[in-house]
């Protein structure tokens, strides 16, 4: 039985867990990686039983009692100090046939259900608070609430009322959700980019628009917050980009420091949605103010700490080996 493991649960190739499960594994703490979609029932085996106190088989006071077996090792439930739901694959459903389906969903809730369920574990996040998280509208109104700047923003299927919105003001468009997206059967992204009054046609009622006012800016933040650490780097990219995503080849970072307001007003966006971790974007105008643009609940960070030389591993790993929750 492996000892007060820390849970991974990710797809297989993913550049950003392997630095912590190496750290992990230079301070000796177990891990148990695998990926729920891929990996269960086949190589993954779950007996998890829950009751009465008094019940044979459950853990007194209530609680998941049992095992999780991945391979050839094997975890008490009960014993599980942290789980780090990274970018798992998703429980597949996609045949046409009925009992395939119908196992589909039942795994998704029962593996799903019990490591989202877990008595002692800290969650880095909980995967039911990174799926509230990553509603842009739920994202905005809260990062009002806690004291940040947001541009102007409409979201519309009225075509009317777009081009009204873009007329008033210089303003880009983007996603709702940074979803795949293939052009000619290539992988594409779909960045930030101006659009104009004119630019706008009965397309817009075909599903629902972000719009928004573009933000003067000098250049652009990533802030990385594990726990109530913030990690930020400014990012500059070549002259008129709008999405520095877009220019990975051309950027260029340096560590900046998190203005006291703002690394408070992040800390507090988190506790709203009951996650450990965020990934925010700001865009930064000459007169020193943070615009906030969004947060990604679980987003990438490996590429930025070489490049801006942010320890943001360690913080990862200090947070998985403690076992303790950030807002409690």
């Amino acid at each position: 039985m492996v000892e007060r493991p820390v849970l991974i649960c990710t797809e297989y190739e993913d550049a950003t867990a392997d630095l912590v499960i190496a750290e992990l594994n230079r301070r000796r703490v177990p891990v148990l990686r695998f990926d729920p979609g891929r990996d269960f029932p086949a190589s993954v085996s779950l007996a998890a039983r829950i009751g009465a106190g008094g019940a044979s088989g459950t853990r007194p006071g209530g609680g998941w009692n049992g095992h999780l077996t991945v391979g050839e090792r094997t975890a008490d439930l009960a014993a599980v100090r942290a789980l780090y739901h990274r970018r798992p694959s998703s429980y597949p459903t996609g045949s046409d046939e009925q009992t395939a389906r119908f196992a589909a969903q039942e795994n998704r809730r029962g593996l799903g259900g019990v490591l989202g369920a877990l008595p002692t574990c800290l969650y880095l996040s909980h995967p039911q608070a990174i799926a509230r998280a990553e509603y842009k509208p739920a994202q905005l109104a809260a990062a009002i609430d806690v004291g940040l700047t947001v541009p102007d923003t409409l979201i519309t299927n009225d075509p009317l009322a777009a081009a009204q919105f873009c007329a008033e003001r210089s303003a880009i468009y983007k996603p709702l959700h940074a979803g795949p997206y293939e052009v000619g059967g290539e992988p594409a992204g779909i960045w930030a980019a101006p659009v104009g009054a004119d630019e706008i046609d009965g397309a817009v009622g075909s599903s629902a628009h972000l719009f928004q006012a573009r933000v003067p800016k000098e250049a652009d933040v990533r802030a990385v917050v594990v726990g109530e650490q913030v990690f930020s780097a400014r990012i500059t990219a070549p002259p008129g980009v709008v999405d520095w995503r877009s220019e990975y080849r051309n950027l260029t970072y340096e560590p900046v420091t998190c203005p006291k307001e703002t690394s408070g007003a992040l800390v507090r966006f988190l506790a709203v949605f009951g996650l450990a971790f965020g990934a925010f974007d700001f865009a930064v105008t000459a007169d020193g103010t943070w615009w906030f643009l969004e947060c990604n609940p679980n987003g990438q960070w490996a590429w930025l700490e070489d490049a801006a030389e942010l320890p943001v591993t360690e913080a990862v790993a200090d947070l998985l080996e403690n076992g303790a929750t950030p807002h409690d």
